[in-house]
């Protein structure tokens, strides 16, 4: 594909590139970069390299764990093309200094991103600085790259990207009926509520204090006693969350009329009264001891990652986990949140989310399988990230030459389509709608006599827009700015936050156009205000709707309303990646409702991507979700 693109020498190597991201993509994109005869490129990357990275990030070696990613890129490259100058920059491309006169120098940027917020920001600053964007991402075999230009293809935020996948507090904790729901509450509630910080609020408190009304006190069941020997408090810990929380549940009969019942599970029904190691490998128990080494399975004398333990094995796993963390990592205690590539932690989540789902009736998970869900990996090929680099390139050629009627959004696919595994589609024009390149006012519906100014900046302004320094004025009238700010104007900003709107001291009622601004990504929009007096708590639980703008699409939206055992969604809810391929996978597509060029044979790759129900497009580990697979109806328009 390549050998067919003519380009001119002067123009690759006079063109100063400016790369974002130097993982999966960005390791292939700066080699193949510096093989193309590209002299200038700088690089900009906040992330060290982890010893989960090596499998395909082939710049790094072990030697380089716990280094910049993208120092060690460059020292790698500069090896094998000393000649060309790369300047990486160990930051995050949010930071100040990245402004857009930072990206004015450059004559193309290329993103190797992996978070959506990230992916936003450099947008914003590329339309800002007037400088060209090539977008990518890829997961397992499936990739895209798409070229945005500044008022002649739309831009990165024409279309609606993917929201995290969230799941309602009452699903979690109440009625699970996926695995993923088990993963959910056993890292994000139960490892945080006993080696995680102690002052931080969730529903494992709630549901403590709850049930402090009977005999025995239990709000402080977590808390271990000085004196508590390690194995009963971890027997007492795994009563109260397996067996006592259960039949707490139980008792409200209404919830599981029309769901199967849970089991309690107490230790003493699983395990014998000594908790003597497998196999009786009494040596190994506290055999490791140095950090992130430390393993239950180690101690317990169990290797395959890919067991599916029973219900006794997970209970001993768990409790050995937790006697390893009050034992060998005490310091830890309080500190502590959930790393993919800590083993006990693994195997604490792991053991934990199988005994929940053991009382829930769902399937148990081995750990390998439990670490993808828990760590939201989707499991990355070289390959894809070698050949999404090389178009990456290609339509930075394209964009040097300015050659527009060349430019094309490819898409990587995991089967053939009409013997193709690339296929390409003609951009789009920008979406008139779209209001960070068309400057289209937003409207938001709002109890103006309710709602404060912090409930408007939080929701709205940083949550959906995704404006992280905003100013925001009402006419002439200043109510709040966020970032370098004058000290005698703090307090008065941060009483405005806790007004309601129609107290400000320039009223925001029925009528009123706010205009917000971040100077950072130097965009601009106008908010027109309707006030409206009332909200359904469970469909709009922000208490606000922001109308005219990209929503983010979830997968849930796709299906009924209802999430989980038919549980009814709440405000409270906890954001997870899932990781399982299944229909419920949040996915937008920058296609929807749009045609492929060809026309006769398109129905092969609709039948193709069928099969996959929806493409999600991933960057390594990451969670953003970026393409759909169903091309029906899909209306060719040409710039």
């Amino acid at each position: 594909m390549a050998s067919t693109l003519p380009h001119s020498t002067a123009d690759v190597k006079g063109a100063k590139v400016l790369m974002v991201g130097a993982g999966g993509i960005g390791c292939e994109l700066l080699k193949t970069l510096a093989l193309s005869g590209f002299y200038d490129i700088h690089i900009i990357d906040m992330d060290t390299i982890e010893v989960s990275n090596l499998n395909r990030q082939f710049l790094f070696r072990q030697s380089h764990v716990g280094q910049s990613k993208a120092k060690v890129a460059r020292d790698a490259v500069l090896k094998f093309r000393p000649d060309i100058s790369i300047t990486p920059y160990h930051a995050n491309v949010k930071d100040p200094d990245f402004n857009v006169d930072f990206f004015k120098q450059f004559n193309v940027v290329l993103n190797g991103l992996d978070n959506l917020d990230a992916r936003r920001h450099v947008n914003r600053l590329c339309l800002a600085a007037n400088v060209p964007l090539v977008e990518s991402g890829t997961t397992g075999f499936l990739g895209q790259v798409t070229v945005h230009v500044k008022g002649k293809t739309e831009c990165y935020e024409c279309q609606p990207k993917p929201a995290p996948k969230t799941y309602p507090v009452c699903t979690i904790t109440s009625t699970p009926s996926k695995f993923v729901h088990c993963i959910v509450w056993a890292k994000d509630l139960l490892f945080a509520k006993l080696l995680g910080d102690k002052n931080q609020e969730n529903d494992l408190n709630v549901r403590s204090s709850d049930a402090a009304s009977s005999s025995k006190n239990v709000k402080d069941v977590f808390e271990r006693r000085k004196d508590e020997d390690i194995e009963e408090y971890g027997r007492k810990i795994f009563d109260h969350v397996f067996g006592y929380n259960i039949e707490l549940a139980l008792s409200n009969e209404e919830t599981w009329k029309s769901r199967n019942r849970p089991k309690p599970i107490y230790s003493k029904d699983v395990l014998s009264e000594e908790l003597a190691p497998q196999n009786g490998n009494v040596t190994n128990k506290h055999a490791s001891d140095d950090g992130l080494s430390v393993s239950a399975m180690t101690s317990l004398g169990m290797k395959n990652l890919q067991d599916i333990w029973s219900v006794k094995e997970n209970s001993r796993i768990f409790l050995e986990a937790l006697r390893l963390f009050f034992t060998k990592r005490e310091k830890e205690i309080g500190n502590l949140s959930f790393d993919k590539d800590d083993q006990l932690a693994v195997e604490f989540v792991t053991a934990a989310a199988n005994i929940r789902a053991a009382s829930f009736g769902i399937p148990l998970h081995n750990l390998f399988e439990a670490k993808g869900i828990a760590g939201n990996i989707v499991h990355a090929v070289a390959t894809t990230n070698a050949v999404i680099a090389g178009l990456i390139v290609i339509e930075a050629m394209k964009v040097l030459r300015n050659d527009i009627q060349s430019y094309r959004m490819t898409y990587c696919l995991e089967h053939p389509s009409r013997n193709m595994l690339l296929m390409p589609v003609e951009p789009f024009e920008p979406n008139k709608s779209c209001y960070v390149c068309s400057e289209m006012p937003l409207l938001l519906e709002v109890n103006t006599n309710h709602s404060k100014l912090k409930d408007l900046v939080e929701k709205i302004v940083k949550a959906k827009l995704g404006m992280d320094l905003p100013l925001i004025m009402n006419a002439s009238s200043l109510l709040y700015e966020a970032g370098d700010v004058e000290d005698d104007m703090v307090p008065i900003y941060e009483a405005n936050l806790e007004k309601v709107l129609s107290e400000l001291p320039s009223p925001v009622t029925g009528g009123t156009m706010l205009t917000v601004e971040d100077y950072q990504q130097e965009l601009k929009c106008n908010i027109n205000i309707k006030h409206r007096e009332e909200f359904d708590e469970e469909k709009e639980p922000d208490g606000m709707v922001l109308l005219g703008w990209t929503q983010p699409v979830s997968g849930a939206e796709s299906k009924d309303k209802s999430i989980g055992n038919g549980a009814s969604t709440s405000d409270a809810t906890i954001a997870a990646a899932e990781s399982e391929i299944d229909d419920e996978i949040g996915i937008v597509s920058p296609l929807k409702k749009r045609k492929l060029p060809d026309d006769s044979d398109v129905s092969k790759a609709v039948t193709e991507t069928k099969n996959h129900k929806q493409l999600q497009v991933i960057d390594d580990e990451d969670d953003l979700v970026v393409l759909e697979g169903n091309l029906d109806g899909f209306k060719k328009r040409r710039l």
